[in-house]
């Protein structure tokens, strides 16, 4: 039936004063429907550094390799950046060592027996003892060499920084270009450098009048690893230079190529030139470089795991990196705050906008990464299976899943791994390595007992699912999904007393500060158990299954989540989250069941009561991470708190909730901290494109205050 519309005069004959207000309107519309300049919003968070600033060293890379440059554009300065700030290095994430191991330590080696519903078990958690220790330590990631200047000639020495002057260096994050001007001895030094998105391959483009008169060089070190002794951050061994080989397969004018080898561990690398080389090697593991003539110096520095690393030349990684990070940038999601007037709003962007460029060059490998991604090593290099959805989720809720794929395929090729893990325990399935190497054996500590990361695997399964509801991705992950499902059923436990299924003991929940051997039915982890369990029978439907009983009888026979005068305690067995202060410290991770998940089992009005007893009476000076701060935001957005999500995503008030120059979230000891950037992102797309039942309006998780202009495109919806 043809509808009648009402007769509206035309806008250019309403009055100006009601003309103006349509004008303004029009153009409010329109303005919301173009497309975001994501350029624009980019290059504004350029970091630009005029001075040295040992806690923003600036990278570039491609997920698997990179390379951090002080404000000379090369590793000039590193001992100093090292000790004073964030360490300077180039590093691969395929590049490992392992020490010898003449007593076979074995990870049963390291076992401690638990005794819980009657049974008992050996976990390996002894990381104290001789066994336990090298089994922490190997394998650990292997340092590829330093790039530095140093002055040449008769006057010849290491840089010092107070010789560096002048300082300009910029990142262009669109095009994954650093460039570093300077001075030294009154004389301009200028460095270009990139990464190829496609090889382990660095260009450098270097011009300076001092290099033709040879009063500056390029020094490039090979070290024989990392000095252990220290734990985080350690600093490069340069010691025993008899215990590593470096060997020249070849040389002629415009290359080299090397080839380095410690015990078992090797790397290929190769220097190649755009014109003839002058090449020195003042000892076993160094080699100066300088142009043969002139001023300038184009070099390619290229490394490869396995046979001879192919030269390049650096013009086409200069154009591979600009044409692979346009493409990156205008892939996916995008969001834009420009008109917010909240005066945080730009600090926001730019965090967002620096912890993507981040993540594209530190996270999204076939490797899982270290916490500490390419930049410094943390946990002998070592991945944190739990940390997996922090580093990963945001990829695919931006739209650019397939990050999040290439991680997820790590866990389909260690599934032989977490098979045997699980057989070891008595379970079925596949039971996920909590820190491990990319041989994924599991390392002694704490580590064996930690849950949280089991279902991680099938919830990014199903977030690749919602980014391609297709019969190939349920077969791509079907496995993955069945077998992670199958271990997770079976890790609980019959309460006859309470007629339900329970969680541990033993196990370490997220807030690490519980007794590992009593520990039962955290709120998180059971909410997750029944998330988990929940996507597995989905999986089961969309493949024409029907839903497995014993995973249901289990799932809705789960223990209730545990709570204490109507709020959310972390546990249980130990129910004591707001009666003791020194359980208030560490992560507040109840509040995950209804943030990062759907909310199994929550009750909200519960769950708002306990997200505002967290942000008045929780402890965040003892010990909280930089992931907890966007953890909660995603809480308080589900529960329609956004002031609270803005306040305390932004909060400054706290320890490890800053940002550098260069985009990193330092804490506590770790001046590269990836886990707080990936959440970042995860809470503000979900905050930006919504959750299963958001509010229908744009950007539901930020406030409706008129202080906002959210503009946002691209993103996909959090479950």
């Amino acid at each position: 039936m043809p509808t009648t519309a009402r007769f509206r005069p035309a806008p250019w004959r309403l009055a100006p004063c009601r003309l103006l207000p349509l004008l303004l309107a029009a153009m409010l519309t329109m303005a919301a429907a173009a497309p975001i300049d994501r350029q624009a919003v980019v290059a504004r968070h350029d970091p630009h550094l005029t001075r040295l600033d040992p806690m923003a060293p600036l990278s570039v890379g491609n997920g698997r390799f990179a390379f951090t440059a002080d404000v000379t554009g090369l590793q000039t300065f590193a001992d100093h950046y090292w000790k004073t700030g964030t360490p300077t290095e180039t590093q691969a994430r395929w590049s490992w060592h392992e020490n010898a191991n003449p007593h076979g330590y074995k990870l049963a080696d390291a076992n401690r027996p638990f005794t819980a519903h009657g049974r008992t078990q050996g976990y390996p958690t002894n990381q104290g003892t001789p066994a336990g220790q090298w089994l922490r330590e190997n394998p650990h990631t292997q340092p590829l060499p330093r790039i530095a200047f140093v002055l040449a000639g008769a006057a010849a020495r290491p840089l010092e920084p107070g010789d560096a002057t002048g300082i300009d260096q910029r990142l262009d994050l669109w095009q994954g270009r650093l460039s570093s001007r300077w001075q030294l001895r009154g004389q301009p030094v200028s460095v270009t450098s990139a990464v190829a998105p496609d090889s382990d391959t660095l260009a450098l483009r270097i011009r300076s009048p001092l290099l033709a008169n040879g009063t500056l060089a390029v020094r490039i070190a090979l070290p024989l690893g990392y000095d252990l002794k220290v734990k985080h951050n350690p600093p490069l061994d340069w010691s025993q230079p008899n215990l590593h080989r470096t060997t020249v397969l070849g040389q002629d004018e415009r290359q080299l190529a090397v080839e380095h080898v410690r015990d078992a561990a090797r790397y290929a690398m190769t220097v190649a030139g755009a014109a003839p080389l002058n090449i020195a090697r003042p000892d076993t593991h160094t080699f100066i470089v300088t142009p043969a003539r002139g001023e300038t110096l184009d070099l390619t520095v290229s490394f490869a795991q396995q046979g001879r690393a192919a030269a390049a030349a650096a013009d086409d990684v200069f154009a591979a990196s600009a044409a692979h990070w346009r493409a990156y940038w205008q892939s996916g999601a995008a969001i834009d705050f420009a008109g917010s007037t909240d005066p945080r709003a730009p600090e926001l962007e730019r965090r967002v906008v620096l912890s993507q460029y981040l993540a594209g060059i530190q996270l999204g490998d076939t490797l899982p990464a270290q916490e500490s991604g390419l930049t410094t090593a943390t946990w002998y290099g070592k991945h944190h299976t739990e940390m997996v959805w922090w580093h990963t989720a945001h990829f695919a809720l931006w739209g650019r899943p397939e990050y999040t794929a290439r991680t997820l395929s790590w866990f389909q090729r260690t599934l032989p791994s977490a098979r045997a893990v699980a057989a070891e325990r008595g379970l079925q399935g596949a039971r996920w390595m909590k820190m491990t190497g990319p041989e994924g054996r599991e390392s002694p500590g704490g580590n064996p007992l930690i849950a949280w990361n089991q279902p991680h695997p099938i919830h990014l399964a199903e977030l690749l699912y919602r980014a391609d509801p297709s019969r190939a991705t349920l077969e791509k992950y079907r496995e993955l999904v069945m077998e992670t499902a199958a271990a997770m059923a079976s890790m609980l436990h019959w309460d006859p007393r309470g007629e339900r299924y329970v969680l541990g003991p033993p196990m370490w929940i997220a807030q690490e500060i519980y007794d590992q051997s009593t520990s039962m039915n955290p709120t998180y982890e059971l909410s997750y158990w029944a998330r988990g369990l929940e996507i597995a029978q989905q999986w089961r439907e969309r493949l024409g299954l029907p839903r497995d009983p014993d995973w249901e009888q289990r799932r809705t026979h789960l223990a209730a989540l545990p709570q204490k005068d109507g709020k959310y305690v972390a546990i249980e067995s130990t129910p004591d989250t707001w009666d003791n202060v020194a359980s208030r410290h560490d992560h507040p991770s109840f509040l995950m069941a209804y943030g990062q998940l759907p909310g199994d089992g929550v009750d909200t009005a519960t769950m708002r009561r306990t997200l505002d007893a967290v942000l008045k009476n929780w402890d965040w000076e003892t010990k909280i991470w930089g992931w907890d701060y966007p953890m909660i935001a995603m809480t308080a957005a589900r529960l329609g708190a956004t002031e609270q999500a803005v306040d305390v995503l932004l909060k400054s008030d706290g320890p490890n909730n800053g940002y550098t120059a260069a985009g990193h979230n330092p804490n506590k000891g770790l001046p590269v901290y990836l886990p707080g950037n990936g959440a970042l992102l995860a809470a503000v797309a979900m905050m930006a494109g919504g959750w299963d039942g958001a509010p229908n309006r744009a950007a539901p998780g930020f406030p409706d205050n008129g202080k906002w202009v959210v503009r946002a495109e691209g993103f996909r919806k959090l479950p």
